[in-house]
């Protein structure tokens, strides 16, 4: 198991990933590597649900190691909403900026501002039960957009304790955001499920 594909075609995603694995000794690849891949339809009701479908899906038809995520927005007065639906908020194709607009006129003049983001991720191979992590960090939607960097909804999504938005704080995302917190959660049980996984297999 010294190769895992990343079931994306973002290179900033690619780059992350490998800086994650390298100390393993596992090389990554990911969907840009193959190209005959058809995507696959996000048909989940949850995020583990669509990361599972991804991971499971194509670890099968490449009979290798597949790590997939998915991951979202969900707003407290908005029932959770965007929530699995958060790439797509405003419609096809994504548009971040309209993603943004639509989630401020849908909480105008509302008190309640608490939210939260998920990431899920899933570790899949053919021979062994898939390993499935999740992390989670609460803060608030701004009435307003603050911020130049990140990307999707950083920059509405506020963290009362640092006064900023994601986008006015790129660095301190990657401590305290969703997808550390899964990544983390992912290295400390992912040495026992690579055991568990080379046990299989023999």
């Amino acid at each position: 198991m010294s190769k895992i594909l990343i079931a994306t075609h973002n290179p900033g995603k690619v780059k992350e990933f490998t800086t994650l694995f390298s100390p393993l000794g596992i090389k990554v690849e990911s969907l840009l590597d193959y190209p005959e891949l058809e995507e696959i339809e996000e048909t989940g009701t949850t995020f583990e649900e669509n990361a599972r479908l991804k991971a499971e899906t194509i670890a099968r038809i490449i009979n290798g190691m597949v790590l997939a995520d998915d991951s979202g927005l969900c707003v407290d007065a908005l029932n959770g909403a965007p929530g699995i639906y958060s790439a797509r908020y405003a419609g096809e194709p994504t548009d971040n900026l309209k993603n943004n607009q639509k989630l401020l006129a849908a909480l105008e003049g509302e008190a309640n501002r608490q939210a939260h983001f998920i990431c899920c991720l899933v570790l899949a191979h053919p021979d062994v039960d898939s390993l499935v992590v999740e992390g989670r960090v609460d803060g608030e939607i701004a009435t307003q957009m603050h911020g130049e960097q990140g990307f999707g909804y950083d920059p509405v999504f506020y963290i009362p304790s640092e006064q900023k938005t994601f986008a006015q704080m790129p660095e301190k995302k990657s401590e305290i955001g969703h997808r550390a917190m899964a990544l983390k959660a992912l290295l400390e049980k992912m040495p026992d499920w690579l055991n568990q996984s080379a046990n299989t297999g023999d």
